[in-house]
Formats: C-alpha cells, structure tokens, sequence
C-alpha cells in the first residue's frame, strides 16, 4: 500500500477500534488508544508528514535509515500492529490492508501483482503461522501471488542466540515444506497457502562487507557457528540447494515447483551478480551489470529476467538519470519494471503506472517499448501457464514471432521478431567460435610465431 492508503487505515482503525487490546507490554494489554496516547497523538494529528516513512535524500546510500522508514511516526511499535503477520491481534489489521490493496487490483482488471511475506528462519512454526494468517484473514486473490522473502540477518539471530548454527536456519525454512510436500495433511494450512507462492526471494543489504569468501574450503552449514555474516553467495547457494531437492519432491507428487528470484546486484560486490545467473530464475534491479559487460552479455544470452526499479534505486543507490534500464533494453536484456515498496517510493494508487509513466518521461520510451516491458513481466513472472496464456496468447512459449499475439501483447511483431534473430545471431556466433576452435587450436608457439597483430598494443 502506499502513504496514504496505511494513514487512511490507521485513522479508521482509531476510530473504529480505540479499546481493542492490540499490544502486550511487560504482561499489562494496551488499547489501540493507549498506545497513541502514550505518544501524545489523536486522529487529528496524523498526516501523511508526521508518518514519515517516505524515503528522501536522507536515505541515499543508507539502508539503515531506509529500514528505519517503516516504521509509522518513527515508532516500531506502531510498525508491529500495523504491518505484522505475528503479533497480539494475529495480524488483523495489516490482513485487512492487504485485502484492501487486492481489492484495489481486482477493480482495475489489469493489474497483477506478486507481493513478499517474510519467512526468517529463526524457528519451526513460523510457516505455519504465516498460512494460519493467510487462511484465518481470507488474504486471496486472483490477481496476486506470494513470493517468500528471506533476509539474510544470520548473524543478527546468532548474536541473540535464537541459532545455534546456519543448518538451523536452513532447517526452519525448509523442513516444514518437505513435510508438507510428502503429507499435505501434516500441515493443512499451509498446503492450501502453498497454492499461492510462486518462489523465495533474497533480502538485504548487499553493500554490507563480507568478510568470507565462498569457496571449497567454506564451512557446512552446521560448521557455520560464528557470529559473521555468510556471504551472499553462501545463502543463494543453500537456498537453492534446498529448493532444488525440494521442487523435485513436489514435481513428483504432482504439485508445483517454486523458483528463486533474489535481489541481487543492486549494489556490493559484482560477483553477486555470478551467483544470481548460476543459481536464479530471474533477479531484481541488477544494476551493477553496467560495470561488467560479460556478465551483461550472459545475462542477455540466458535471457534471465531482470525486474528494475528506478524509483527504488533513485532513493538509495543511483540517481534516474544514470540508471542503466534503456541501455539493458535496447541491447535485449529481459528487463521489465517492478516497484519493489510502494509505502517508501510511490505517491499515487496505482504505484505500477507511477514507475512507467515516469520511465516514458524521463527516458522519452516509446509504446512498442512500454507494451514490450509489460510483455516481459508477464513472461517473467510466476502466475500459470493459464493466466499467461490469458495475456499473451496460446504460443507466448514459443520462439519469435509465432510467440507474439499483437492483438493481445500490443507489441509489433517486427520487434519480437528483431530480438529473437539478433539472439540467435549471437548464439550462433558463440558456438561456431567454439567449434571453430576444437576443430583448429592454435598453440601458444603458433601465436607467437605470427607476431603482432597490426594495431595491436
């Protein structure tokens, strides 16, 4: 939701519900209305300024602050009871936002959206948990998909003593869906949620220092006993670890599989961005593929998708003006745009229209470009073979222009066309020059004996 959609809800909740016990504080239940009065606040005084949570110049290159943000009025109490799943009133009121923000995109009929929930991993029940909230709350649509957001706060858990090792975490994320998988009914709720997520997403920071490389000589997850951090690559490999082995299960069992759609390259390191193409589906923002042209250059021959968001990266890592996005797409990356937080970025209803209107503005995108981005978002994203279907038409899977139904996607067949012959150009290129090579390798003593190339410094 954005600003004004949580301040609207939090000015009824106030009035609607002032006596409701809503938080527990030292074994004492405080109403809804305590708890404003404890921070001198009415109705009245509640404006979309005093709750605070758009990211401004402050947040720029400060993922603190930008955390900090969401908290409402700066106060994580108010955060709790109003934007949790697991709290006092078993996540009543933020089901009741999110029923809101579905209604929103039903009525519109043109919009789907894949929303996060968190999953920790700091204990066993907490999936379950998760789709008691969803099924006791009815928090279901059409239009929307759920992919499983884990950050990667291991360390933060340890230093609490709530993980006694990494497998730990790994095992609390993992184990109740293997069990779910191989007896629906050992956790009924959660079968039925299931039903509805798509895939794991991984959060974070990515500029944090990471002071352990992956490699052959890294710790297994149950050696993992230190207070550091893993690497990112240490969590995007488990992960996939995991799910690998888990989607195989669920194929068997006839149910559907889910796939890994990390943050990833939005800053740090570019070796994020290595692990993202070995190990993802898709990825979001990839903005540091601007600083290594191979990696771009895979990333094109794989197709992999990449969901960016101006906006986002505008408040906290790089200004509009010198994101990569129209670069990526005229080159043929799979790119599509994506709002990433709506409360943080956006001002409008309908924060989607917000990021493409302001992209065709700013980057002067013309339609068969905007129709091409919504084509890619739908390709990209996890909804069924049915829905997409619905959207593209009946051979969207295919290759070229039999893929494209104008009449449904908008976009020219003479683009699709373009891109699919330019990618199979350079597919060709790549694998007659390998081919070229087995057949004809040149010795070291060879090169040498031809000398210089003409030019050649």
């Amino acid at each position: 939701m954005n600003q004004k959609h949580l301040l609207r809800f939090i000015k009824r909740a106030m009035k609607k519900y002032p006596e409701e016990i809503v938080h527990v504080d030292r074994g004492r239940g405080q109403t809804l209305k305590e708890v404003f009065e404890s921070m001198n606040l009415t109705a009245f005084d509640l404006s979309v300024d005093t709750l605070d949570m758009h990211a401004d110049r402050n947040t720029f290159h400060r993922f603190d602050k930008f955390n900090a943000k969401y908290n409402p009025i700066g106060e994580s109490i108010l955060r709790e009871i109003f934007i949790k799943t697991d709290n006092h009133i078993e996540g009543k009121y933020f089901a009741h936002i999110v029923k809101e923000v579905m209604y929103d995109l039903e009525e519109s009929k043109y919009q789907n959206s894949e929303l996060r929930l968190s999953i920790y991993g700091r204990c066993r029940d907490e999936w379950d948990k998760l789709a008691q909230w969803a099924l006791k709350h009815r928090v279901y649509s059409d239009n929307v998909r759920w992919l499983i957001q884990v950050p990667r706060l291991f360390d933060v858990y340890k230093t609490k003593k709530q993980l006694a090792n990494f497998e730990e975490m790994l095992e609390n994320i993992f184990m109740p869906l293997f069990e779910v998988s191989i007896n629906p009914r050992s956790h009924p709720e959660l079968h039925l949620f299931l039903e509805h997520v798509v895939g794991f997403d991984s959060v974070d920071d990515e500029s944090k220092p990471e002071h352990h490389i992956f490699n052959l000589d890294s710790p297994l997850p149950a050696d993992w006993t230190e207070e550091d951090n893993p690497p990112y690559s240490y969590y995007l490999y488990y992960t996939y670890a995991n799910m690998t082995a888990l989607n195989h299960l669920r194929r068997r069992r006839g149910f559907h599989t889910l796939v890994l759609r990390p943050h990833c390259g939005e800053a740090g390191p570019v070796h994020h961005l290595v692990s993202g193409f070995m190990l993802s589906e898709n990825i979001s923002h990839g903005l540091l593929l601007r600083k290594a042209p191979v990696l771009q250059y895979l990333y094109y021959l794989a197709q992999i998708g990449i969901a960016m968001s101006p906006l986002s990266n505008n408040s906290l890592f790089l200004s509009y003006h010198r994101n990569p996005l129209l670069e990526y797409l005229s080159r043929g990356l799979m790119i599509s745009l994506s709002t990433d937080d709506p409360l943080q970025f956006h001002f409008t209803k309908e924060p989607l229209m917000e990021e493409y209107s302001i992209a065709a503005q700013v980057w002067k995108l013309s339609s068969c470009d905007m129709c091409e981005l919504a084509r890619n978002s739908v390709l990209m994203s996890g909804f069924s073979h049915k829905a997409k279907s619905y959207w593209l038409g009946p051979t969207y899977f295919d290759e070229g222009p039999v893929s494209n139904d104008i009449r449904r996607t908008n976009v020219p067949d003479i683009r699709v066309a373009y891109r699919s012959e330019t990618l199979a150009e350079e597919l060709q290129l790549i694998t007659q020059a390998v081919h070229t090579e087995e057949l004809d390798p040149i010795s070291e003593e060879d090169a040498l004996s031809m000398g210089p190339i003409p030019g050649d410094h």
